[in-house]
């Protein structure tokens, strides 16, 4: 996890950072690996880079919808997750929304408080939803169990 394995082309590299003691409060839009530490109030999109990564660490907090090719999580998201690549979490990653996969892995430990939805690659494109994935899915339902009886 963390990064060791490089899958569909994520990127590895940090190009932006927003530090343990920042808060931003805006829209962010961004080329490359971003790497949170501190805050992030407002949504958070990769619309032109289909190798995008977004690294939320252990003291990370994005209140917010992200919609990232790639999403790493060890901290706290408020808000929908939207990768047409995959997501990990880690072991101390807190998730409030719903989360829109293609490729998931989860660590002992992590919480969704939410859905997990997957949906193809190709539908999520480029940073932009759906309607396939926006409309809010149905829970499983289990049909009644036939009785057999002899007569």
């Amino acid at each position: 996890m963390w990064g060791s394995k490089n899958k569909k082309g994520a990127s590895k590299r940090i190009d932006s950072l927003v530090g343990n003691s920042t808060k931003i409060k805006g829209d962010v839009d961004f080329i490359g690996g971003l790497l949170v530490d501190g805050k992030v109030i407002g949504n958070i999109t990769a619309t032109e880079d289909e190798n995008a990564t977004i690294t939320i660490s252990e003291n990370g907090y994005v209140q917010g919808e992200i919609q990232i090719p790639n999403i790493i999580i060890n901290g706290t998201v408020e808000g929908n997750v939207y990768a047409s690549n995959n997501v990990e979490l880690a072991k101390k990653a807190r998730v409030f929304g719903n989360v829109y996969y293609n490729l998931f892995e989860m660590a002992m430990g992590a919480e969704v408080n939410g859905n997990l939805v997957h949906v193809a690659d190709d539908h999520i494109a480029k940073g932009k939803a759906t309607a396939s994935i926006e409309a809010k899915p149905e829970p499983a339902r289990l049909e009644e169990p036939e009785v057999l009886t002899n007569n």
